[in-house]
């Protein structure tokens, strides 16, 4: 019997990498890059000088590349959901009643 040679995916369980970008900071800058032309649209259609247009649009899209890079390198793939996952943590619980306590020992007896 003849042996076959197969192909690995040696990318499998990585996240998604462009130029830098990981993960979801890919989606985040195209939905950026949308807004900003939608933008320039409406400012165009409205009659806006065309050089304060672009002027506006190419700073916008500087600091929307800048920041998406620097949030790619500072959380990772999945740090920045974390971070606002921490946030929905209370700091504590206030139990007014002893009744949440014996619910769990007899949960853990029964």
């Amino acid at each position: 019997m003849a042996s076959s040679v197969y192909s690995i995916n040696k990318g499998i369980n990585k996240p998604i990498e462009f130029k830098g970008l990981k993960a979801q900071y890919i989606v985040y800058l195209a939905v950026g890059l949308i807004a900003l032309l939608v933008v320039f649209a409406v400012l165009y259609i409205t009659g806006v000088n065309m050089f304060v247009c672009l002027s506006l649009i190419v700073v916008s899209g500087v600091l929307l590349f800048t920041g998406v890079y620097r949030m790619s390198d500072t959380y990772g793939q999945h740090g920045l959901l974390k971070k606002m996952a921490c946030r929905n943590i209370p700091a504590y619980l206030k139990v007014t009643s002893r009744k949440v306590f014996l619910q769990l020992r007899s949960v853990s007896h029964g």
